[in-house]
């Protein structure tokens, strides 16, 4: 009897839980970054009642909102959305650009380790998923 036809056993615990609590803590440090460009806009970029304040607080709330939503499979497009109006944002307010590229290369990370461990989970390789000793 060979084992390459035997079932991969699911994980005991779902390990995509704790990977979206990363990618949820990645968006919440990400909001505290661009909070930071507040100040910035209120003294150089004409003021918070500017398009470039409204773009501030709309990549805010689109930020917050979706660090919460994570557990849905549209939320991942909704994270690149904002990265793609944040870089795109360079024209605006040039630090919120950079702060968008350099966000943008950790989501490209964080979006490989996902691909990769959801591989492992189909391949049962997972520590998780492995048998204990008899």
């Amino acid at each position: 009897m060979t084992t390459e036809n035997a079932p991969v056993p699911a994980p005991r615990k779902d390990p995509m839980k704790g990977f979206r609590g990363i990618m949820a803590a990645t968006l919440i440090l990400e909001v505290i970054v661009v909070a930071l460009a507040i100040p910035v806009v209120a003294r150089l970029g004409g003021g918070i009642g500017t398009t470039t304040g409204a773009l501030v607080f709309a990549l805010l709330v689109g930020l917050a909102v979706t660090a919460g939503l994570l557990k849905h499979r549209w939320a991942i497009g909704v994270v690149i959305a904002l990265h793609v109006v944040m870089v795109a944002s360079w024209f605006a307010m040039t630090a919120l650009g950079a702060v968008g590229v350099v966000f943008s290369l950790v989501w490209a990370y964080l979006l490989w380790l996902r691909r990769d461990m959801t591989k492992r989970i189909a391949e049962g390789r997972l520590p998780a998923q492995q048998q204990p000793p008899a």
